[in-house]
C-alpha cells in the first residue's frame, strides 16, 4: 500500500493508477487519509456509481429492512405476479 500526501502529490495520475494497479494508493491531508485509489475488478461504471450512491443505500437498506420485519414473497410467486400483466 501506498500513502501520499497530497500537497506532495507530483507524480501523474497514470503513474498513481499503474501504482493502484498493484496496491490501494491512499491520499492523505496532514496526515488524514481523505481518497484512496483501488484497481477494480469485475464491475462495470454503473456498478461503480451506484455502489458509492448514499441515496441508492439507503434504498437497498430500507428494502432490506422492510423485508427483515414485514419477510418476503418466494420467487416463483413473483414469475407468477409477473407473467400476469
Amino acid at each position: 500500500m501506498k500513502t501520499v500526501e497530497l500537497t506532495k502529490a507530483k507524480s501523474s495520475l497514470e503513474e498513481y493508477i499503474k501504482d493502484a494497479k498493484k496496491a490501494p494508493v491512499i491520499v492523505t491531508d496532514a496526515g488524514k487519509p481523505i481518497a484512496v485509489l483501488v484497481r477494480i475488478r469485475n464491475a462495470d461504471l454503473e456498478t461503480v456509481s451506484l455502489s458509492n450512491n448514499p441515496r441508492f443505500l439507503d434504498l437497498i437498506q430500507r428494502s432490506r429492512t422492510r423485508h427483515q420485519s414485514e419477510g418476503g414473497i418466494p420467487a416463483e410467486e413473483m414469475r407468477n405476479r409477473l407473467r400476469k400483466r
